[in-house]
């Protein structure tokens, strides 16, 4: 199963994706006798790499914002300590 095929949500994939569409229109029975497999097997594969783009991104930005956050509760400790 795979998700949506929205190019808009995977430009990744895209030109993938409007294959495989394509493929369905064009093989009304086929798509039934596996027609349109080694798309859906590329599609796939092509998820998969975004996928791992996106958790890498998310990784990295949330690395980020830890260090941000650590560095603004350091900086409140020590307002506190000379407020004290």
């Amino acid at each position: 199963m795979h998700p949506p095929l929205s190019p808009h949500k995977h430009p990744m994939c895209a030109e993938i994706i409007e294959l495989f569409r394509k493929c369905h229109a064009d093989h009304l029975v086929g798509k039934i006798f596996r027609e349109c497999t080694d798309l859906k097997i590329q599609l796939d594969r092509c998820f998969r790499q975004e996928k791992a783009v996106k958790r890498m991104t998310n990784f990295e930005e949330s690395n980020k914002f830890k260090e941000r956050l650590k560095a603004f509760r350091e900086e409140q400790t020590n307002e506190e300590n000379i407020q004290s």
